[in-house]
């Protein structure tokens, strides 16, 4: 039992955990708007923050560490973060930034970006004279 509990047992396997670009995200575009998608678990709405500034997305918040004082037992791996962390996302031109919504569920962010009336393809019918 001593040896499956040893420090080598649960070593790290050349995995890169590396938290420089947390939190993950992905961007979709549909037709009217762009969607992007932060997993952000663990956070409550209170710890995100979303700002908008000379067209560069932010989105910011901190994951607080909840260690719990163990009588018993010890850890012998801990990979979770935490801490601040921020990511920054340059908008395309065609985004209407006052109309940016943000909803979050399940430990998922979902930013909703809305493209700007004018940036809609639009159809210009030709007449006959």
């Amino acid at each position: 039992i001593e040896d499956m509990l040893s420090e080598d047992h649960f070593a790290m396997s050349n995995r890169d955990i590396s938290h420089k670009m947390w939190p993950a995200v992905d961007i979709e575009e549909e037709e009217d708007a762009y969607r992007l998608h932060a997993d952000v678990p663990g956070l409550q709405k209170e710890d995100i923050k979303i700002t908008v500034h000379k067209g560069l997305l932010t989105i910011e918040g901190e994951r607080k560490e909840n260690k719990k004082e163990r009588k018993k037992g010890r850890f012998y791996h801990y990979e979770r973060s935490f801490g601040a962390f921020s990511r920054s996302f340059r908008l395309p031109d065609n985004v209407d930034a006052a109309r940016i919504k943000a909803h979050y569920r399940d430990g998922t962010l979902e930013l909703e970006l809305k493209k700007a009336p004018e940036s809609k393809p639009r159809s210009i019918e030709v007449k006959v004279n």
